[in-house]
């Protein structure tokens, strides 16, 4: 099967590239279709990836960015405590730690399988889903945040290791979604590993792998080649992080330096708090190469060649690199703020390439119950959403309205199956009038979203943007801010979480997005539209 070669010609390695591209898209697929839970088959919160044997990424799907720190260290991690040689093929390895499974929450559980050609282990292919599991928690530090599992056997040699899965069934609230979400998660494995040993059979295990470390130079290439197109120089951007967890904002501060064709990038934070807000140093470098790729050229390749002309610092312990036994279960409302900070920073090297602030938030309701009637009476349920906001407005176009941004790139459940799936009625779905801050580009708008329960559910809000705005660009007004409120007569929450009665209501409202350029160079037919559709205010 194997033969030799000396070098591979670039036809052959874009071939290569456009295989593997597709192996993950469709092992991606396989996973949504199979899963069982509507977090994963309808939001699609989950990824897909491909390494090599060394664990470094050849390609990831297009799903989304955080996942990414989840992959970085997953792989080195089990290559640290289990010897390749001890290795078989239909071995699965399962982890979700932050710290001993490179993980950057717990929800987020990894399975990953090794790829055996004659005898030789030559790649991974490795796919995440959330979990929406571990509810009604204090998030102090982690172990209060749920099961902690480093990376461990869940298969050998293709069989079930039923006493590891019975110990993480024990430990979720919702064992039959986890039980079938994990199926999935393994026959989306199988895919990648039939899909990529026929791309060996096809064109030859050295011409796969070198073709593999083609790819991860010529990201490395693009990469620099983009880095050097921008100007020398330092740029300071300061923001504030603000969420239900503290009165106060927490300030955050990055320093961007380009020399010829690297960049570095130093943070500045506060030490870790007791919350779920901390990230991991993964969860930092998955925002970072994100952000910097989407910067200085959108085409180049996902996979680990982008990194290396990247330098990331941030002062360990702190919010923005926590360490053990720091809580990280809301460290995604952090990486979005972090990645508009970045933003910011780039904003005074490459201005026409750079949008104004977006929401800068990913807004969470998570609620869960125990079935009061019907079938399913008796039975837990957890529901999870993740609601987009506006989109920073872009030099030569208004920002997106109601969209996700940044580190995550999940969709929201559609009403139909929401009310089907839960006990839960969306009354309003809609977007917020003059959200999205004014300028020659307008912001693009936040969303308004009621929900209201038909019976007794726990309830947790996660958003940020409440004491402070998206800001805009080179005279670009800020965007709205975030909001929730409950129905009148509703026992008040406590810091994002509280109780709804059959019958209450609960409203959320996410933040709009920045404008660029100052309102009074808006385009007048613009204009006249915005006021016709009441997308600005009349000042």
């Amino acid at each position: 099967m194997t033969r030799d070669v000396e070098a591979v010609d670039p036809i052959t390695v874009e071939v290569i590239g456009a295989a593997l591209s597709s192996i993950v898209e469709e092992t991606g697929e396989a996973l949504v279709r199979a899963s069982y839970s509507t977090n994963i088959k309808e939001r699609r919160d989950c990824s897909t990836a491909l390494f090599d044997r060394d664990g470094r990424t050849l390609c990831q799907a297009e799903h989304i960015p955080v996942h990414l720190g989840s992959f970085l260290d997953f792989i080195p991690m089990v290559l640290a405590e289990h010897s390749p040689a001890e290795m078989r093929p239909g071995d699965v390895f399962v982890g979700n730690d932050a710290y001993k499974g490179g993980g950057t929450h717990l929800p987020d559980i990894v399975l990953a399988e090794p790829i055996f050609i004659d005898g030789n282990l030559v790649a991974w292919t490795v796919n995440l889903a959330h979990h929406s599991d571990f509810v009604d928690r204090a998030h102090a530090h982690i172990y209060q945040e749920g099961l902690r599992i480093p990376p461990i056997r869940l298969y050998r040699a293709g069989q079930l290791q039923k006493d590891v899965q019975d110990l993480i069934l024990l430990n979720c609230q919702v064992p039959r979604e986890r039980l079938s979400d994990l199926r999935a998660q393994m026959a989306a494995n199988r895919v990648g590993v039939r899909r990529f040993t026929e791309l060996c059979v096809k064109h030859g295990v050295s011409t796969v792998l070198e073709s593999g470390k083609a790819l991860l130079d010529y990201a490395e290439r693009k990469m620099r080649a983009g880095i050097a197109a921008l100007p020398d120089g330092s740029w300071r951007f300061e923001d504030v992080f603000d969420t239900l967890d503290f009165d106060d904002p927490i300030p955050l501060a990055v320093t961007v330096t380009i020399a010829g064709d690297e960049i570095a990038l130093a943070f500045e934070a506060p030490p870790q708090v007791r919350s779920g807000i901390n990230m991991t140093r993964t969860a930092l470098l998955a925002t970072v190469y994100y952000i910097v790729k989407s910067v200085v050229d959108p085409t180049v390749l996902p996979n680990a060649g982008l990194a290396r002309p990247i330098r990331v610092e941030a002062p360990a312990g702190s919010l923005l690199n926590c360490s053990h036994p720091a809580a990280v279960n809301g460290r995604v409302q952090t990486c979005q703020r972090v990645a508009d900070l970045i933003l910011g920073a780039l904003a005074q090297a490459a201005p026409r390439k750079v949008s104004a602030c977006t929401n800068s938030a990913c807004s969470v309701a998570t609620f869960s119950g125990t079935r009061q009637s019907g079938p399913e009476a008796g039975h837990y349920w957890v529901y999870l959403e993740t609601i987009g906001g506006g989109g920073g407005a872009r030099p030569d176009a208004d920002g997106l309205d109601g969209i996700h941004v940044h580190a995550t790139n999940t969709s929201n459940l559609p009403v139909e199956a929401l009310e089907v799936e839960y006990p839960l009625i969306l009354e309003r779905y809609e977007l917020v009038d003059g959200s999205g801050g004014a300028g020659a580009r307008r912001g693009g708008m936040g969303l308004r979203r009621v929900y209201r329960a038909t019976e007794d559910c726990l309830v947790r809000v996660d958003i940020s943007r409440i004491l402070s705005r998206s800001w805009g660009l080179f005279g670009g007004e800020p965007g709205g801010g975030a909001s929730f409120q409950v129905s009148p007569g509703a026992a008040p929450f406590e810091r994002g979480q509280g109780t709804l009665r059959a019958g209450e209501w609960l409203e959320i409202v996410t933040p709009g997005g920045g404008g660029y350029g100052p309102a009074r160079e808006r385009d007048a037919a613009d204009l006249a539209s915005d006021r016709r559709n009441d997308l600005i205010a009349a000042e």
